[in-house]
């Protein structure tokens, strides 16, 4: 096995520790560095906003964001169970500061508890950014901050020619079980078969570093999925992995994703103008750009900005 595979190897299974170190569900605190995540609450805090907070929230001095573990850069869970890093932990960081909270950070399996837990009141939110659909704002409301597009992480010099999403019949994908990727390279599958082509082959996995994993090993001739996380994992996989698909719609119309709360939760509309407030005075910028994730920025926080 050459260098990069093996460094890819041990990145993923670093990142499937973190998933599954306390499983169902782990608890922390995230703690910035050089600061205690007490410390860094309220630094910044935006008195106007903190009023705005419900009582509840203002009486614990802190929010519960729900989180899967797995989606790098955004949120990578330590092996501890018990910390997050990434782009989307530093945002609740910087949420923390503003609102004059804490925010603390609860790990569940997968998406579907993350999102029945918020509408049941179990969690405040998930600060995401998860994928904002329509069928998903009937319990749970959306604070878009990320456009994301869906592409494919295929073998350094893309063997099988994948330019769209129309040039994978007759291969094996791999895509997140459950996701709307999923889906969608399954209604291709179909198009394949009606147009007289070989069908599709798609390995559904649970998490993404076991889907990446797939197409390192050649189990699979590509991974679909969204461009973020996918560039995080070819930069991490030493020149062995490349983006294909790139500026295509590959079966999805504008693709947004964001922090959840509950359906007309008060929470909705405080979070989207202190999202607004961090895009206004550079912090967003900061943050995404330190991620890689310049390309996913969007000029304003929305609400619910999938349409049907």
């Amino acid at each position: 096995m050459t260098k990069p595979a093996t460094a890819l190897l041990a990145a993923a299974a670093l990142l499937l520790a973190g998933c599954g170190a306390n499983p169902p569900e782990a608890e922390g605190v995230l703690e910035p560095t050089g600061q205690t995540a007490s410390s860094a609450a309220g630094e910044t805090k935006d008195q106007a906003l903190y009023d705005r907070l419900p009582d509840k929230v203002k009486k614990a001095g802190k929010l519960v964001s729900v989180n899967n573990g797995s989606f790098p850069p955004y949120e990578i869970a330590g092996s501890d169970g018990r910390s997050l890093t990434g782009a989307a932990a530093d945002m609740a960081d910087a949420l923390g500061r503003l609102l004059g909270v804490t925010i603390e950070h609860v790990t569940v399996d997968g998406l579907p508890s993350s999102l029945t837990g918020i509408a049941s009141g179990r969690y405040d939110f998930a600060i995401g950014p998860i994928g904002d659909f329509p069928d998903r704002q009937k319990a749970n409301d959306f604070i878009d901050w990320v456009k994301e597009y869906v592409v494919f992480a295929v073998p350094k010099g893309n063997p099988h020619g994948i330019r769209s999403v129309a040039d994978t019949c007759g291969l094996k994908i791999s895509v997140m079980a459950g996701g709307s990727a999923e889906a969608v390279i399954k209604g291709q599958s179909a198009t394949c078969v009606k147009e007289g082509k070989p069908k599709i082959t798609v390995q559904s996995y649970k998490d993404q570093p076991t889907s990446v994993l797939a197409v390192s090993s050649g189990r699979a001739d590509a991974f679909f999925s969204s461009q973020a996380p996918l560039t995080y994992f070819v930069d991490q996989a030493g020149g062995k992995l490349e983006l294909a698909g790139k500026g295509q719609p590959n079966g999805f119309d504008d693709l947004y994703q964001g922090a959840v709360v509950a359906k007309d939760s008060p929470l909705r509309d405080v979070f989207k103008d202190a999202f607004q407030k961090l895009m206004d005075d550079g912090t967003y910028d900061k943050i995404m750009d330190k991620w890689k994730t310049s390309d996913n920025k969007l000029d304003k926080a929305g609400i619910n900005l999938a349409k049907s």
